[in-house]
């Protein structure tokens, strides 16, 4: 995952509780039965702000998008949008921007169509809106496919013309799930720079959910992780990356090294032995104190020494990551563990190597 974060052109990313507010939950609830599907939930969007939902299947996620468009009911809380309460207003009435995983496109109006439709019903002309869906459909690499019919595009191209569509209009809030989920890798990636790029010349306020952690941290001023339908943590991607609340926010991260140690000092007791823990940042609140506490060890963090030296492991697992591989190691006591290292000179599976923890890498989790 690309952990870079860019500044948005003509903006500067505002923090949580910065701005206006121009979505705000107040202690939402969406229920499925005597299921609460959303529980409780408070959330801030700032002016000008985007805001990534990430988390795992069943987390709650889509429902807290399709409760902020009108889409599900609301069975506790409040759903505000530029201070105005939306209890009680229809999904087209909101001024909000919609795009779904399932596009929802018109079978019987072309792209152009398609695209136009919003503007049209907002009363722009029809040079305005030739212009602007010209402009959108090169955004999303459709150039020139106006009158394209949408039952002649693949998947992944009509889910294209959905979020051009979304975006004509210009709304107070745009609201994506999954917005670039059947797109190719290499356009995903460009898109979401250009994204970035085209909601800071518009000043667009986003509320996004996705399922790829590399998509949220790249287009997101702020990134919120669900889980059971609450809020399991909230902050920049580079906070949420590097100081992960808990283990179950670590392990969604993708981060395999967490383990239960006992801190004294400077040093904990692992079951890989001792790890140093002096340079330990405490994640998501955590406070780094003694005690028995979650650790995760980054990648970075375990070195890969000559053999004889430090814990004895064996290479079980390699896998290519460009310019860096992931060795999968299995130690002579504790779990499993991940290192990355440069491609050149790595070990191969099979090799037996040692191991060492860099403490600058180690973070005590909350429990």
């Amino acid at each position: 995952m690309n952990q870079e974060t860019h500044s948005r052109e003509g903006t500067k990313p505002l923090p949580s509780g910065s701005g206006e507010a121009t979505l705000a939950l107040d202690d939402v609830t969406v229920r499925y039965g005597d299921r609460a599907a959303v529980d409780g939930i408070g959330l801030d969007v700032a002016d000008h702000e985007i805001v990534s939902v990430l988390g795992p299947s069943g987390s709650g996620k889509s429902t807290l998008l399709r409760a902020v468009a009108g889409l599900q009911p609301v069975a506790g809380g409040r759903v505000l949008l530029g201070g105005r309460d939306l209890a009680g207003v229809p999904a087209h009435r909101r001024g909000v921007g919609l795009m779904f995983q399932d596009q929802q496109l018109f079978p019987h109006r072309d792209v152009g169509g398609n695209v136009a439709f919003g503007l049209r019903m907002h009363g722009a002309s029809r040079a305005a809106a030739r212009e602007r869906v010209a402009e959108l459909l090169e955004l999303v690499g459709l150039p020139g496919a106006q009158r394209r019919a949408v039952g002649a595009l693949s998947g992944g191209e009509q889910q294209r013309v959905a979020l051009a569509r979304a975006l004509a209009p210009s709304p107070q809030l745009l609201m994506l799930d999954e917005p670039l989920g059947q797109l190719d890798r290499s356009l995903r990636e460009r898109l979401v720079v250009e994204l970035r790029q085209l909601f800071g010349r518009l000043g667009t306020t986003v509320l996004a959910v996705t399922h790829d952690q590399g998509e949220a941290f790249a287009l997101a001023d702020r990134v919120v992780v669900m889980r059971e339908g609450r809020v399991a943590q909230t902050g920049t991607p580079v906070e949420v990356w590097e100081r992960p609340a808990d283990e179950f926010v670590a392990r969604f991260l993708g981060f395999a090294n967490v383990v239960r140690g006992t801190v004294h000092g400077a040093v904990a007791d692992t079951p890989w032995g001792k790890v140093g823990v002096s340079g330990a940042r405490a994640g998501g609140g955590a406070a780094a104190g003694a005690g028995e506490r979650s650790l995760l060890v980054r990648p970075a963090g375990v070195r890969v020494l000559p053999a004889g030296s430090g814990l004895d492991c064996e290479v079980v697992g390699r896998t290519f990551r460009g310019e860096q591989v992931l060795l999968t190691l299995r130690p002579e006591r504790g779990p499993s563990l991940e290192s990355s290292v440069a491609l050149r000179g790595s070990p191969e599976v099979g090799d037996r190597v040692g191991v060492g923890f860099e403490a600058s890498e180690v973070v005590v989790l909350g429990d």
